[in-house]
């Protein structure tokens, strides 16, 4: 019997497809764990993002500029991994 919880196009894969979608699958995970410690240091980050606006001199503003990459990093892995683990009705562990 089929197996109901998988979609159509994914029930008759052969083994070296069904590999390469496990290794996009886990792809997937692994930028969305790179996208969560993104999120926690740009946080922190913005604790002193405020500060380094205020008291540092013209444009000088490395906590500032960090703070927008690490933000963007953040986005960026973030839809890379929900992108790359789509269709996964599990969820993986490490």
């Amino acid at each position: 019997m089929a197996n109901t919880l998988l979609p159509i196009e994914e029930r008759s894969l052969t083994p070296e497809q069904v590999e390469l979608l496990d290794k996009r699958r886990r792809r997937g995970q692994l930028f969305l764990v790179i996208c969560f410690q993104c999120i926690i240091v740009s946080t922190l980050l913005t604790l002193w993002s405020g500060q380094d606006l205020t008291y540092s001199p013209g444009w000088v503003h490395p906590v500032f500029y960090w703070n927008v990459v690490t933000a963007t990093l953040a986005l960026y892995f973030g839809v890379a991994g929900v992108r790359l683990r789509r269709g996964s009705t599990e969820f993986i562990s490490y």
